[in-house]
């Protein structure tokens, strides 16, 4: 077999920036829905009741999350087997799609439950795209990235996840601040959606001129990617991936999308007022992500993760309980601060840890399946298991059971080799 000349680190960079800022506008395109669930859940489930109307859009939210598993199967083994870039290309034309959707269906007192219908396929598109896209950019950033920079490099997917989440943030506070409330509710919603779009065909265009990675050329002489191989070749494997995430990706969503909700609904803060709280936190959550996967580069991914686990597990319900109660907003933004803070020590080395778990053949379909399916069942619910919660009278249960699952995700971490060390990833 043939080796590829050394790439420059120029090219390298390239191509980590490229595969990055595709990264951004998918993950903006998926939490344009959780920051103006707030403006547009009336116009599709008309209600007198606003927890209930939240409640109605964030079970859409959840099914969304309930196709990433097949978009992870069906995308993971497409670039496994025809490479990264491939998937990636595909996975940010059906976001595109969804969004587009989104943004020109009209409201249920327009069409009636046509409008619902939509607004739930649209989200079926977009829980494709997202299920496909962790995979493809996970091992896309490992693979690119120097072998001692790993855990710095494969940070920046969560960088660019959180500045999505951040960039749909801010333009919710310009439309605030721009437009009446009647105005942002009835049609300034849709912007974002629309900008969505545009931006996903500029990707597009971006993604098709990136390098392939020279592990997913190696794979193709290696088994066929498919789900029967990575349950027999690699259960150990993937159960880790699924008890990784399972705690980190509950406690991410607690902190971010539902966070915004928990402010309005539960401590009284203005939507407004929340919205801002929730955009600074998240801002600097995002400045964390490389110095925390540099550390990781340091002293291993295990300890990080275990720091993550055990003062997840101290932490939750002390901070969940003075948010619900808390009248400051400045107060409000460093509690929401410390845990995301906690938070860090999952989410800007998970990508790494879990790529440098499999072989290069299976690694796109081995982070993105069991990854989606734990996602799906803890971190798409987190929002309707919260709101359901509050409904009944017992919000309290919601920071236990966010506790648990962080312990869960602890014993995982404890019992799991430092795939810093025994990494799967070769380097040319």
């Amino acid at each position: 077999m043939m080796t590829a000349a050394p790439m420059s680190p120029a090219r390298r960079l390239r191509n980590i920036v490229g595969g990055s800022a595709g990264n951004l506008v998918e993950w903006f395109d998926w939490y344009a829905y959780a920051a103006f669930t707030l403006y547009f859940a009336p116009v599709f489930f008309p209600s007198e009741d606003p927890t209930a109307q939240l409640l109605s859009a964030a079970a859409v939210f959840a099914v969304g999350f309930l196709m990433r598993p097949i978009g992870a199967w069906i995308m993971g083994v497409y670039a496994d087997r025809k490479g990264r870039k491939a998937g990636l290309t595909l996975s940010v034309t059906l976001m595109c799609t969804g969004s587009l959707i989104i943004g020109v269906t009209p409201g249920y007192a327009t069409i009636g439950l046509a409008a619902p219908a939509l607004l739930l396929f649209a989200r079926l598109l977009q829980g494709l795209s997202v299920g496909g896209e962790y995979g493809s950019s996970a091992t896309y950033l490992s693979e690119m990235a120097e072998p001692h920079r790993r855990g710095f490099w494969s940070s920046f997917q969560y960088v660019t996840l959180i500045s999505g989440q951040l960039i749909a943030l801010l333009l919710l506070i310009v439309l605030q601040n721009t437009l009446s409330e009647t105005a942002l509710a009835s049609w300034g919603w849709r912007i974002p959606f629309f900008v969505g779009a545009g931006l996903a065909v500029v990707v597009f265009w971006l993604r098709r001129r990136l390098d392939e990675t020279h592990k997913a050329t190696e794979a193709k002489d290696a088994p066929k990617s498919s789900a029967v191989q990575l349950i027999l070749k690699h259960p150990k494997e993937a159960l880790m991936v699924l008890g990784l995430t399972a705690g980190g990706t509950l406690a991410f969503y607690t902190y971010t999308t539902y966070l915004q909700k928990f402010l309005v609904n539960t401590s009284g803060f203005s939507k407004n007022t929340a919205t801002e709280i929730s955009a600074a936190a998240l801002f600097v959550f995002m400045l964390l992500q490389p110095a925390v996967g540099a550390l990781s580069d340091r002293v291993g991914r295990r300890p990080v993760m275990i720091a993550f686990g055990v003062l997840g597990v101290l932490c939750t319900v002390p901070i969940m309980t003075t948010l619900s109660t808390v009248e400051s907003p400045f107060i409000a933004f460093l509690l929401a601060l410390v845990g995301l803070v906690i938070v860090s020590g999952y989410t800007a080395i998970n990508a790494v840890v879990k790529a440098e778990l499999f072989p290069a053949h299976i690694r796109a379909l081995g982070v993105a399946l069991p990854y989606a399916i734990a996602n799906a069942v803890f971190g798409g619910t987190a929002e309707y298991v919260a709101l359901w919660l509050k409904g009944a009278g017992v919000e309290s249960v919601f920071f236990w059971y966010v506790t648990g699952m962080i312990g869960l995700s602890l014993l995982t971490f404890i019992r799991m080799r430092d795939t810093k060390h025994n990494s799967l990833i070769t380097h040319t």
